[in-house]
């Protein structure tokens, strides 16, 4: 069953790599090439992410990096992975190809330049989270203490993303910057985020807060990461399943989805530990569900929310 994947992190891998990996076979990328295709994974969403450590006036150069690598190695050195431009491309996608679009996971890159993100929409980016877990100029991130909500700043990121048809992601928000998101955003979504009543973890969400993504017509995209399945860090392929039933019981059935985090994480579901697996997921959550909901699971909820989507 085909897998759109809402978030990944091959491209912080690549650019740490120099230019030492290839992003057709190298073991070190839980997203390579021939793991996505074994797993049948239709399209794979590829963040750009900046570590918070590099020096605010480098930041928007380490974006275009990523950026330089996504076209150089992910898509020049492999023609069966399809740049996902626009909202239609997904539906051109032929049998071999695999779809690949841009994210950008927090804005720190762009400083207070709302330019600098137009440049990005115009390279590719499709979905936009305002922070990753620290503070910037437009919002408190889940790791922040002070958790204070958007800024004036923010707030016109969101209504950029809404001009230009951009999802704008909420997975690493604070709660207070989440609930303004939802006040603002046309196109809310969660790349990667759990259940927070089954596993008190910062980075999951509230029943509120899943009960009022699918209330606007917003995905949540359950999270492999172990922390965030489970308290005790470990987890089975059924844990994570237990996510997807509680979103299930909160009336998300249809707006389910899945973003695993691989080349971001460093704990592992056990026969979930790369791309390569992503169909064992899917078997055990035929055991379960409908082939119809699996399939809405796996890619169909997406295709249907995404922008332009007739529903």
């Amino acid at each position: 069953m085909n897998i759109i994947d809402l978030h990944c992190d091959a491209l912080l891998k690549l650019s740490e790599g120099k230019g030492k990996l290839r992003f057709a076979d190298a073991p070190e990328l839980e997203t390579n090439k021939a793991r996505l295709q074994q797993g049948k994974i239709k399209a794979q969403c590829f963040a750009i992410f900046i570590e918070p450590d590099i020096p605010s006036d480098r930041k928007f150069q380490a974006a275009l990096e990523q950026v330089d690598y996504f076209y150089k190695e992910v898509l020049g050195e492999n023609p069966d992975m399809v740049h996902i431009k626009n909202w239609a491309d997904f539906d051109q996608l032929k049998i071999g190809q695999i779809g690949a679009m841009l994210t950008l996971e927090g804005v720190d890159a762009i400083g207070n330049d709302l330019m600098k993100l137009r440049t990005l929409f115009r390279l590719g980016v499709r979905s936009v989270g305002l922070t990753w877990n620290n503070a910037n100029l437009a919002a408190d991130g889940a790791g922040e203490p002070r958790g204070a909500g958007l800024t004036l700043f923010g707030k016109e990121i969101v209504q950029l993303n809404n001009e230009n048809q951009v999802l704008t992601d909420v997975s690493h928000l604070c709660e207070k910057a989440f609930w303004d998101v939802m006040e603002l955003a046309d196109y809310p979504i969660a790349s990667h985020s759990n259940a927070k009543s089954l596993c008190n973890h910062p980075r999951n969400l509230t029943d509120e807060q899943a009960a009022a993504m699918f209330q606007k017509g917003g995905l949540i995209h359950v999270v492999y990461n172990p922390p965030f399945i489970n308290e005790s860090g470990d987890a089975h392929i059924s844990d994570l399943i237990k996510h997807i039933d509680h979103f299930c019981s909160l009336g998300g059935v249809k707006q389910i989805g899945l973003g695993s985090d691989f080349d971001g994480i460093s704990q592992f579901i056990i026969d979930l530990e790369n791309a390569a697996k992503s169909q064992n997921l899917i078997n055990e959550l035929l055991k379960h569900y409908s082939e119809e909901e699996v399939s809405g699971f796996a890619s169909q909820n997406f295709l249907d929310h995404r922008p332009g989507a007739v529903r």
